[in-house]
C-alpha cells in the first residue's frame, strides 16, 4: 500500500526489532488512516529538508511497543509518530531547528536524545517542539543543544 510517493506502508511498520523477536507489527485497521495522516506529514518533512528521511521507527503494536521500552501512551501505537534522521541535510538538532521554524503542522517535534528527531501528526496538531536528553530529567519545551543552552 502506497501513501505518499516515498512512503509506503511497509516503510512505516518495518522493525528489525520486531523481526528478531519475531513479533508481527501488522497494523490493525482502525490505525491505517493514521498512517496515511503520518505519511503525508513525513512527505511535508521530506520536502522541506530536501533529501530522504531515514525510518528507525513508525508504527509499533503494542507488543513491540513494550519490547522497545516505549510509553503506553506513545503516538506511535497509534500509527501517528515516527522516529527519523535525515544526513543528507544535517544533524538531527539542524533538522529540529528546520521543522520548528516551518509552516508544518505537527503535533510533536521531538529532539530526542539528540541523536534522532520524533516527529507526530494528529488531526488537531499542538505544534509541541521539545527536546529530551535525559529520561529522569525528562522532556524540556523548546530546542536545547545537550549543553544547556536553549536554541529555540
Amino acid at each position: 500500500m502506497l501513501f505518499t510517493p516515498n512512503f509506503p506502508l511497509a516503510l512505516l511498520i518495518r522493525s528489525e526489532t520486531a523481526e528478531q523477536h519475531g513479533i508481527d507489527n501488522s497494523p490493525p485497521a482502525e490505525v491505517i488512516a493514521n498512517l496515511a495522516m503520518l505519511a503525508g506529514g513525513l512527505e511535508a518533512v521530506q520536502a522541506l529538508l530536501g533529501q530522504p528521511l531515514e525510518i528507525s521507527s513508525g508504527y509499533r503494536c503494542p507488543a513491540l511497543n513494550e519490547r522497545v521500552g516505549g510509553s503506553d501512551t506513545s503516538q506511535h501505537v497509534r500509527g501517528l509518530a515516527a522516529d527519523f534522521v535525515c544526513p543528507g541535510f544535517g544533524t538531527p538538532l539542524e533538522v529540529a531547528r528546520a521543522i520548528g521554524a516551518s509552516v508544518i503542522a505537527y503535533d510533536q517535534c521531538i529532539l530526542e536524545f539528540g541523536q534522532w528527531v520524533h516527529i507526530s501528526f494528529s488531526p488537531e496538531p499542538r505544534g509541541r517542539l521539545l527536546s529530551i536528553f535525559d529520561s529522569e530529567e525528562g522532556y524540556l519545551a523548546g530546542l536545547w543543544d545537550g549543553q544547556g543552552n536553549r536554541l529555540a
